[in-house]
């Protein structure tokens, strides 16, 4: 194996650099992956900027990315049953390289039919959602409200409440042009917030009673009408801000509804809770890449990030990650 790698750099400018560093080895615990394709995320820019020594960032400098998809090329002590070769993805610091290491625990398998062009955009976005659910304590047979269910991440929302048996899910959209995309990929019902009252939708859609578990991904006001919308002993998850942060919120609909709300975020989860997580969504999801919801089409779980074009600065990445 060659001892230098291509890799984009944060930390030497307004953009990342293409610079050969060396190969890492795994420590225990770490495999380390040949990668074949890395999917950036709404946090590799601000990361990119607040680093950038140009306009006053810190000049720390790192290997950019956290989204990848190769196989396993090499094991170190204590790996777990990963074996070289094996296909994976993941999300894992410094993955905008042709190599990285990550630790055992938080690799996923990859489907051969996957490629790894698509599989690099999913890992995030399974994690997070799966996660959410689970910090929720969702169980089969409860309703599932998704806000900005049209986002790369809230469609992969809708379709793995589906597959772990949601009984009713309720997608939000901003216009009607998607409502049948939303239908496709699970959702019982589709409400358009430019058009209807999110709160008496999602009321008058489950008799008056509210949903069980929101997965919200717009927060501001947004937020604050899931509440009402929520079923007794309910719980409200936010998981974007595309609203904004702030949210005036009625401690009413709160209290008297026994609900319990929280922030998934998955880079401040405990390490043992990130393991179970990706052990458990691993288990869980990754098939339904290979069969798809129903067990018998080809179809992969849906998500739109891989049809976005590259955001300011990140076309380098897109010609590295296709030559890896």
């Amino acid at each position: 194996m060659t001892e230098t790698m291509r890799a984009l750099v944060s930390g030497r400018g307004p953009e990342w650099v293409l610079a050969d560093v060396p190969v890492p080895q795994p420590a225990p615990g770490q495999v380390l992956i040949r990668n074949r394709a890395s999917a950036t995320n709404n946090a590799d820019l601000p990361m990119l900027a607040e680093a950038d020594p140009s306009s006053g960032g810190s000049g720390e400098q790192f290997i950019a990315g956290f989204e990848y998809a190769g196989e396993v090329d090499a094991l170190g002590a204590d790996a777990g049953a990963w074996q070289v070769g094996d296909l994976v993805m993941g999300t894992f610091p410094s993955a905008f390289a042709e190599y990285v290491v990550a630790d055992h625990r938080f690799v996923l398998p990859r489907p051969a039919r996957l490629a790894p062009e698509v599989a690099c955009a999913l890992p995030t976005a399974l994690l997070t959602e799966f996660g959410a659910l689970r910090v929720a304590g969702f169980e089969a047979g409860q309703s599932v409200l998704v806000t900005g269910a049209t986002t790369g991440i809230g469609l992969i929302g809708v379709q793995i409440a589906k597959a772990v048996g949601a009984s009713r899910i309720i997608a939000t959209t901003r216009g009607g042009a998607k409502k049948e995309l939303l239908v496709g990929v699970g959702a019982d019902v589709v409400m358009v917030t430019d058009e209807e009252d999110l709160t008496e939708a999602v009321l008058a859609a489950t008799d008056g009673k509210g949903v069980d578990v929101v997965l919200d991904h717009v927060a501001g006001e947004t937020f604050a009408q899931c509440l009402p919308a929520t079923a007794e002993d309910g719980h409200v998850v936010n998981i974007g801000r595309l609203a904004g942060p702030a949210s005036t919120i009625d401690l009413d609909a709160l209290s008297y509804r026994h609900l319990t709300c929280m922030v998934c975020r998955s880079a401040s989860r405990a390490t043992g809770r990130r393991c179970r997580s990706s052990r458990d969504c691993g288990r869980t999801c990754c098939p339904l890449l290979s069969v798809g919801r129903s067990g018998q089409s080809s179809t992969p779980l849906s998500t739109s990030r891989t049809s976005r074009r590259p955001p300011t600065g990140s076309a380098p990445a897109t010609r590295w990650a296709r030559s890896c």
